[in-house]
């Protein structure tokens, strides 16, 4: 059933009460004659929109939120780690409501034969323009991207992130941050950011001492109209912010990249003289510096830090008026007030895969911000007439062929596919490789069913006892009944170092990665996660206790048929995406869709989803597949 005009009615008055859609109360008549569905009343004098972590997916598409987002400590409990009808309940959703439908996975194949896809760019730059419009125009609003846009699709794959550059110089994006932006090699990412038409910001970006000390890449940078090159002094390769005008109001934008890109990206394949880091104390010295010598109406921080660390950082900053984060892909359905030593800082996050624009009003008086007011839009595909020139520039892109000159690997064996040569980009992606019988989704703290393609695909690769695949937060979703497609599973894994790999593993190496990556997700400092989730396991069970600490989380390590883990036994591990080295096994989309297209009709009898301790009052869990003790 299609949602109605009377079903969008309903959307609105339901998201004026919770805060979400809203801006035209419960008039019903005037919703009725409404042509714009998406118009949203300005209510201060400077208007800020924000998109974050779209990943490449320029098409509609479905996602589902996950069951699985747990919180501890001082997280426990808040937003975002709340799921299902426990978040519905909170934040006054009536469950089966197309709002239901876009923050909770709660009867998610029901509520997406009803109400469709979501996002899609043709139908992000028409609500982005009817944004702009009731705020009165665009001199009134500044649009913002957290980052993570120019990586996650078969084609942004392909065109190096070219075709998400232009496709954001269409939507109108002022300024951006970066995470997966810099997983492209340094000289692409520069070329990127030139043909960029907003600011592209990194205050926690530094360029190496080694790298300044040589010729190599001072001449690189001049190679780029010098960019690369802010500040050598300080050794800045970007502007760390930028002073925009917004209604007649100086605002001072901030950006944060992702703290730990270092840490879990190939550094010295892609990005050798650049680090990153979360520089706290650079940033209090920084929105200090802005206060005294900028003399701004208002500072906002655009950040790739992923919700917790945003929260953790507003409180221990002051001076910043709201974050418009990113990284964790946080459908926040409201958001966050911090209080800090200076006041309060609003905390945001805009989801992932263009499901949501957050719309933020800000009253500016006396230059100072004395209010706001916040609305998180669900971009529902079929309400919105999709921006007529951004549908022709994606057709259009799509028609590309696929050529000699494509590189889709740091392996120069496997960096261009002569099988694809000639094809057109949209004839390879839209490849039928199966249907399903079950929803094939990823977001989760343990285990997705997409996932599950991939480790046993990995496993029947390489003849393996086990297999593991990075605990990645994007990839989009497939709803059980439906037709896999090529591009269905490249959403899933395309990135710059998808080459897979065999190695031999003890029991006990398997238990410390097991370990450390729990480390990583689970630790109470939000400054010292990762800000991803557990690695999925093929072919392996075990029994994980977050609260516990570092070495202690992770028992019962046993495989399929239930025999335990010989801590001694060495064991064929396959997995993909090395960090520290390059696989020289197939790369993942191929080895998953050979896997796919041998089933025709995938039916995952087995999903290795961990047992779990602890967790049976968390509210950022319900209805888990696997067990909870």
């Amino acid at each position: 059933m299609a949602l109605t005009r009377r079903d969008f009615i309903k959307v609105l008055g339901a998201g004026s009460t919770a805060g979400l859609i809203g801006g035209c109360g419960n008039d019903a008549d005037k919703l009725a004659t409404q042509e714009n569905k998406y118009e949203v009343a300005k209510t201060g004098n400077a208007r800020i929109l924000h998109i974050t972590d779209t990943h490449g997916n320029l098409l509609p598409n479905y996602f589902r939120e996950p069951n699985v987002n747990l919180g501890f400590g001082s997280t426990f409990g808040q937003l975002p780690h709340v799921v299902g009808n426990k978040l519905l309940k909170q934040i006054g959703v009536k469950p089966g409501s197309p709002e239901a439908y876009a923050f909770t996975y709660n009867n998610f194949e029901e509520l997406s034969a009803k109400y469709g896809k979501t996002g899609g760019f043709g139908q992000i730059k028409t609500v982005l323009d009817s944004l702009r419009e009731s705020a009165g125009g665009v001199k009134n609003t500044l649009t913002v991207d957290g980052g993570d846009t120019w990586q996650g699709s078969g084609t942004s794959l392909w065109t190096r992130g070219a075709d998400m550059v232009e496709a954001c110089n269409m939507l109108g994006v002022d300024v951006m941050v970066g995470h997966w932006e810099f997983t492209y090699k340094e000289e692409e990412t520069l070329k990127n950011i030139g043909f960029f038409k907003g600011d592209f910001l990194g205050q926690n970006v530094r360029i190496l001492e080694d790298a300044l000390l040589g010729d190599k890449y001072i001449s690189m940078t001049e190679k780029y109209d010098g960019r690369g090159l802010y500040n050598e002094d300080d050794a800045l390769p970007f502007k760390p912010y930028v002073i925009k005008n917004v209604g007649g109001h100086r605002i001072a934008v901030i950006g944060q990249a992702f703290p730990r890109t270092s840490n879990a990206n190939p550094q010295k394949y892609f990005f050798p003289d650049w680090s990153f880091g979360l520089r706290e104390d650079e940033m209090i010295e920084l929105v200090a510096d802005i206060r005294a010598n900028e003399k701004p109406d208002a500072v906002i921080l655009v950040s790739h830090n992923g919700m917790d660390v945003d929260i953790k950082m507003a409180s221990r900053i002051s001076g910043i008026d709201a974050i418009f984060g990113g990284h964790t892909h946080d459908g926040m359905p409201k958001p966050i007030e911090v209080k800090n030593a200076g006041g309060t800082t609003v905390v945001t996050n805009a989801g992932c895969s263009g499901k949501y624009i957050g719309v933020m009003d800000l009253d500016i008086k006396d230059h100072k911000v004395v209010g706001y007011n916040y609305k998180m839009l669900p971009i529902i595909t079929n309400l919105i007439k999709p921006d007529a020139a951004m549908v022709s520039y994606i057709d259009k892109m799509r028609q590309t062929k696929y050529d000699s000159k494509v590189v889709e690997a740091r392996s120069s064996a496997m960096s261009n596919n002569p099988k694809r040569v000639g094809k057109t980009f949209d004839a390879i992606l839209t490849e039928k490789l199966c249907t399903t019988e079950q929803t094939l989704y990823r977001r989760g703290n343990f285990m997705g069913t997409w996932d599950q393609v991939l480790v046993n695909s990995l496993r029947e690769e390489h003849s393996a006892d086990f297999a593991m695949s990075a605990g990645v937060r994007w990839g989009t979703s497939v709803p059980a009944g439906h037709d896999v497609t090529m591009e269905d599973l490249m959403t899933n894994t395309s990135m710059t170092y998808g080459e897979t790999y065999v190695n031999e593993l003890k029991g006990a190496q398997l238990k410390d990665i097991l370990e450390g990556i729990a480390e990583n997700l689970f630790v109470q400092d939000p400054y010292l996660q990762s800000g991803g989730d557990m690695v999925r396991m093929g072919g392996l069970d075990y029994t994980i206790d977050p609260v516990k600490g570092l070495g202690n989380r992770i028992s019962n390590i046993v495989d399929d048929e239930g025999t335990a883990i010989d801590p001694n036994k060495s064991y064929k591990v396959s997995g993909w995406a090395q960090v520290s080295s390059v696989g020289n096994g197939r790369l993942m989309w191929d080895v998953a869709a050979d896997y796919l297209r041998k089933q025709k009709h995938l039916n995952l009898t087995k999903v290795n989803h961990p047992t779990i301790k602890g967790v049976k009052n968390n509210p950022g869990i319900e209805n888990y597949a696997g067990k909870i003790i």
